[in-house]
């Protein structure tokens, strides 16, 4: 069997469904983030042992639970309270940690984005992975931009092609807005910090090759732009109706933001390094004043 973890703060709306999609698991945790909602009541209804601690990144708390929380398995599945695990994507996690080698230390994991009952596999350039399945003791987190990617592993890592549902619109687009402005700073400052190296951008692991390609690319005028062409033409998202178009215009917007606040984080650094020290600025203020 598998140990489940779900990250939480606030989610008194979306826990519910995704706590229903795992009634085939004996083992559920919950970390809570200082929820000020319902979020934690609604775990402990559903039978899920609950922690609590303070959210600093996405990477720092998944660190948390595999550090703090003690589960019952080898195997552990993290999920977010806005996904749920379909019966088909059960079966393969099931199949996938029955016939692991010792030499595997997990799976990368893919989703299918949903807007209004619709699955975004064009716009959203399914897949994307995640590594979400992993061996007790074999795997921890490192940040990336707003969200993580895996540090050190240690075994082998394979692909769990069935996917499990992401509705990350559950909340409604004036949520998604606000949360997509704080993940486009971090996003931004990873960008510019963290750039990956350039050969990465031809990995064949989707971990390391997108990330090196959003740092470099944002770097290339017109990428917000560039990005709604690639995800609304190239990849066919207009066949998905007008929830595709909505998706693929908030994509390039969120790209625009993440541009914009890489302009303006490099224009405070030059800024710092031209500014005048304090002691002469000390200096020039007594010279003012003897005048």
């Amino acid at each position: 069997m598998v140990s489940v973890i779900i990250l939480t703060k606030n989610e008194e709306t979306d826990l519910p469904i995704c706590l229903k999609s795992l009634t085939w698991t004996d083992d559920i945790h919950v970390l809570d983030s200082l929820s000020t909602d319902k979020t934690c009541e609604i775990a402990k209804s559903y039978g899920a042992k609950l922690s609590v601690n303070a959210f600093e990144s996405f990477g720092k708390q998944r660190n948390f639970a595999l550090e703090n929380i003690k589960i019952k398995y080898d195997w552990i599945l993290f999920l977010d309270a806005d996904e749920v695990a379909t019966s088909e994507f059960k079966k393969a996690v099931l199949t996938a940690i029955n016939n692991a080698g010792d030499d595997i230390a997990g799976f990368y994991c893919c989703w299918k984005m949903m807007l209004e009952g619709k699955w975004l596999k064009n716009s959203d350039n399914f897949p994307k992975w995640q590594l979400r399945l992993i061996r007790k003791g074999r795997v921890n987190y490192t940040d990336f931009g707003h969200g993580q990617k895996e540090d050190e592993v240690i075994g082998k890592v394979e692909y769990l092609k069935e996917p499990y549902l992401h509705f990350g619109f559950s909340k409604g687009w004036s949520h998604w807005i606000e949360r997509h402005n704080r993940y486009s700073t971090l996003e931004a400052i990873a960008r510019l910090d963290n750039q990956p190296p350039f050969k990465n951008i031809f990995s064949k692991h989707g971990s390391s090759r997108n990330p090196a390609l959003k740092s470099w690319l944002s770097k290339v005028p017109g990428w917000p732009l560039l990005r709604f062409i690639q995800a609304y033409v190239f990849n066919l998202g207009f066949i998905e109706g007008l929830p595709g178009l909505i998706y693929c215009v908030n994509l390039s917007f969120y790209e625009h933001m993440i541009t914009i606040k890489m302009r303006e984080v490099l224009l405070k650094r030059q800024d710092k390094i031209k500014a005048i020290p304090p002691i002469q600025k000390e200096e020039i203020s007594i010279k003012l004043e003897l005048k």
